[in-house]
């Protein structure tokens, strides 16, 4: 099946100026599974004033939040209804296993979607009373919570529909506009949403879809109309839009990469750590910003831990996608997989040794395949261990002590996720505590995986956070309205 897209610009389907398109491809198959036009700078700009008339002048921000959280549910549905369809797309177009398609890339978004319009709108406090004062002039007052205005959401291709929809739900509650660009190797989803767009009857302007590479990106990065920028990715790039976007002073929200720690202690239930261990660095090829990459044992549990993660290793089925027993896809693109095997390359010069794969599938034809490899022998000051390769690369290094082991875990530019194992309750928490990252999983965690916490990191990591009412209050701004006390 092969899918074609237009660009989204003030609710209607628009061919762009450009007469340029873009490719997409299935990295399994290596096959051409859509095009959709590669946006001009003036097809951007016109989505950025569509998005500007609609937030000056049109009816969404001043509706009522349950009104707004009306039409949120409205889109929570349509995507709900079209579920198994959006499955096949993402699959097609990421690579996904079947099981994390379901799971992760399809389900959660779905989920939280409809959280935002059934919970956390409903519960936000967007007024809440000032204390009142007395000193000089007595008065009083409220606090308001207001839409900061356009908001461009720049995305990723690694998880597409997932962080397209948590960007844009909660951008939708607040009463902003949207320019939504997603990744060029993975635009077909965020298309999908102009159609849910018109189904809904959302008002023209308030989400427009583009598509586009860095200087795409740069004209919402740099133009004056837009008053926020929410984007994830990579620190690099991360970079380059926080200076641009100072220009403007326009705020940013930036959720980028990690190089997070497993830390594993001896008394831990080391047939789940080492299950836990290969799943976060496989889980959609690697992947994924917030994987725990860096597994920290302690030493005297060290060749068991890897003996058994290599058990677990030998029995992952690497393969096609569509397989419902395979539990690894392949990387996005050739690109991808270049970097990917420039950074195993790395590795062995720089000393450490492949305890597992470092190459190819060999049963693999076709696709942007890479093994997954674990290394051993490795020193923290590495770059296996300190850069973020973003492919199915797992990295082991002993410690003996907490203290140690706590050190090893800081030792990094990066501060999203972590993680730790430990029958003693205390300990876990308190070196869960003393890790310097956004979020932290003792024992593989649990919980209801964006619904009920923040999501963001320290350091590098980004700024910011999203996910349930913290997402939502990045795209507000507040504001005290006093006035004096009658008789005062």
């Amino acid at each position: 099946m092969t899918w074609k897209y237009d660009l989204y610009i003030d609710g209607k389907w628009d061919t762009g100026t450009s007469g340029r398109a873009l490719t997409v491809v299935n990295p399994a198959t290596e096959e051409t599974i859509g095009t959709v036009p590669d946006a001009s700078l003036d097809d951007i700009r016109r989505a950025i004033a569509a998005a500007r008339t609609a937030f000056d002048e049109g009816p969404w921000p001043c509706m009522t939040p349950l009104e707004r959280a009306a039409v949120i549910r409205r889109i929570a549905e349509v995507l709900q209804r079209r579920r198994s369809e959006l499955v096949d797309l993402v699959r097609a177009e990421t690579g996904s296993p079947q099981w994390i398609v379901e799971m992760l890339q399809v389900g959660v978004p779905l989920r939280v979607c409809a959280d935002v319009a059934d919970r956390v709108l409903p519960q936000f406090r967007f007024v809440e009373p000032m204390l009142p004062s007395f000193d000089l002039r007595p008065g009083q007052g409220i606090i308001s919570k207001e839409p900061i205005g356009v908001a461009a959401l720049i995305t990723p291709f690694n998880f597409p529909l997932f962080l397209n929809v948590m960007k844009l739900a909660p951008a939708l509650a607040a009463g902003c506009t949207v320019v939504l660009k997603p990744s060029p190797l993975t635009p077909l989803e965020a298309l999908v949403l102009g159609e849910v767009a018109d189904e809904v009857g959302l008002p023209p302007g308030v989400l427009n879809i583009v598509t586009g590479g860095a200087e795409e990106s740069a004209e919402l990065t740099t133009n004056p109309m837009v008053d926020l920028v929410s984007f994830t990715g990579s620190d690099t790039v991360g970079r380059q839009v926080m200076n641009q976007a100072s220009a403007t002073l326009k705020k940013v929200v930036l959720e980028l990469g990690g190089k997070s720690a497993n830390v594993i202690f001896a008394d831990a239930d080391l047939d789940a750590a080492a299950a836990h261990v290969v799943g976060e660095f496989t889980l959609h090829a690697g992947q994924g910003c917030s994987l725990l990459t860096r597994t920290l044992v302690e030493e005297s549990i060290h060749d068991e831990l890897v003996d058994w993660v290599n058990k677990q290793l030998a029995a992952l089925k690497v393969g096609d996608p569509a397989d419902p027993s395979v539990m690894m896809g392949p990387l996005i693109s050739e690109a991808q997989r270049n970097r990917v095997e420039g950074y195993i390359k790395a590795g062995v010069d720089e000393g450490a040794e492949i305890a597992f794969g470092g190459g190819r599938p060999s049963h693999l034809e076709r696709g942007y395949f890479v093994e997954p490899t674990l290394f051993t022998g490795v020193r923290n000051e590495m770059k296996i261990a300190q850069e973020e390769i973003f492919g199915p690369v797992g990295v082991v290094i002993p410690f003996t002590s907490e203290h140690e082991a706590v050190r090893l875990a800081n030792d990094s530019d990066f501060g999203l996720g972590g993680g730790v194992w430990s029958t003693d309750v205390e300990r876990a928490l308190r070196v869960a505590q003393r890790i310097r990252t956004g979020m932290v999983a003792i024992n593989g965690g649990g919980g209801s995986m964006g619904k009920t916490g923040p999501f963001g990191g320290f350091k590098a990591s980004g700024l910011g956070r999203e996910w349930g009412e913290w997402g939502l209050d990045e795209f507000l701004e507040m504001k005290q309205i006093i006035w004096p006390i009658a008789g005062g």
